[in-house]
């Protein structure tokens, strides 16, 4: 091959907002991937991916991380405390990685769109329709891309199901039950730091709002939505921290049929339940139904000693997990790791996957992905926007609240029970 056709290998210096558990088990290993073997497509040609800089308020965990560093991979910058989002953003990052509490997306995010770096945010992407707005036009503005990451929709038994709706094997869901509970130890333990205020369902519900939303839509229109919860173990029972949640949310089919879900959340099961993080979902169509359960599909393991801490009794493998492969190279992966991974594809491609005059219709063509583009979260941040509002009527001493979509009045719209009156949450179309 003539040397002037070898592409040359670019770099991705990537940012980092956050060093938590969800960083151990996603992101660090795909940093520590792409240090042993380079990302490449026909297009971009081999591509570097690098941790460049970290921003916490302590730098604790991303100072041990540093200290104990996998061959291959460079010292990235420790940013810490108040200024740390605007140094990482002077350090010469190319794309900002979000992963702070879910209420504390916003300002990370935009801070980074606005100084024109591609962003991913985990779920949810923000909490509210005019934070989304502002991040999109921002995004937009500086033609940058903003994603969100939703992992589950890689999970083979969530494309699986996609696959039979798309083909006209499962048609026209009615309804549907899930089912997700976290142990009390994570809301009492890893989260008790920012948990004071906060529910499980605007935690983890929205994984299945986005698997519904995104597989059985989009030429139906979400009507409205409504929650009841309960309170008195990770807060006070009067308080606004929320242990579980039942979630309803309602969306209308273009023949005029209603299809409702049911979305029921919590983070205090015991810690030694069986399941740890138990998964269940329900889907019932006008000629089929869908049950799947993480349990039932997966292994049980018990380690003396070792489990359900360290080795957990059902461990999801297709998750993240770590793998000698059959050809004795250690390696870690599962579909929380793809998701990252295929960001990092998106962006590269953006940037170096042809000429700079086509840039632009790059940039569109990954833009049209709706799994993780914020142009396609509005459903999704109208529903956590609806269920905190919600939620802090209930916490308030007024239950049974509905917020509907797309009416006169604007397009969320609370309404409380016994009363004419109306909450405008959201003045514009969802």
């Amino acid at each position: 091959m003539d040397a002037e056709a070898i592409l040359p290998t670019r770099c991705l210096h990537i940012g980092m907002v956050g060093f938590g558990m969800i960083v151990d088990e996603t992101y660090r290993p795909v940093f520590e991937a792409a240090a042993r073997s380079q990302p490449y497509s026909p297009a971009t040609g081999p591509i570097r991916v690098e941790l460049t800089a970290v921003a916490t308020r302590t730098g604790s965990r991303a100072a041990a991380y540093l200290g104990n560093l996998p061959a291959g991979m460079s010292p990235f910058r420790n940013c810490l405390g108040l200024t740390a989002v605007a140094d990482l953003l002077a350090a010469g990052v190319d794309a900002v990685c979000v992963a702070t509490p879910d209420d504390r997306h916003f300002g990370p995010a935009r801070a980074a769109l606005a100084a024109g770096k591609h962003v991913l945010i985990e779920k949810p992407s923000v909490l509210s329709l005019a934070e989304l707005d502002e991040l999109q036009a921002l995004a937009e503005r500086n033609g940058v891309l903003a994603k969100v990451v939703y992992h589950k929709l890689l999970d083979p038994d969530h494309k699986r199901i996609r696959t039979l709706v798309a083909d006209g094997v499962l048609r026209h869901v009615n309804s549907g039950y899930c089912s997700l509970l976290e142990p009390k130890s994570i809301s009492a333990g890893q989260f008790a730091e920012w948990v004071t205020g906060r529910n499980p369902s605007t935690y983890v519900a929205v994984h299945y709002l986005k698997l519904i939303d995104f597989s059985f839509g989009p030429d139906w229109g979400l009507d409205r939505v409504a929650a009841d919860g309960q309170r008195g173990i990770v807060g006070p029972a009067d308080g606004p921290t929320w242990d579980s949640v039942q979630l309803r949310v309602v969306y209308r089919h273009p023949d005029g049929r209603e299809a409702a879900f049911d979305i029921h959340t919590s983070w205090v099961t015991p810690d030694n339940f069986p399941g740890y993080v138990e998964q269940e979902v329900q889907f019932r169509f006008d000629n089929a139904v869908w049950s799947a359960h993480q349990r039932k599909r997966g292994v049980e393991l018990t380690v003396e000693g070792r489990s359900p801490g360290e080795f957990k009794h059902t461990p999801n493998h297709h998750y993240s997990a770590a793998f000698l492969e059959p050809w004795d190279e250690r390696s870690r992966r599962g579909y929380g790791i793809e998701v990252i991974e295929r960001f990092f594809r998106e962006v590269a491609h953006v940037e170096f996957g042809g000429p700079p005059e086509s840039r632009l219709e790059r940039l569109r063509a990954m833009r049209s992905m709706a799994y993780n583009d914020l142009s396609a979260d509005r459903n999704c941040v109208a529903i956590v926007q609806a269920t905190e509002a919600i939620l802090r009527k209930a916490a308030a001493g007024v239950t049974g609240c509905v917020v509907r979509v797309n009416q006169s009045a604007g397009g969320l719209v609370l309404y409380e029970p016994g009363s004419a009156a109306a909450e405008v949450l959201y003045p514009g179309r969802v």
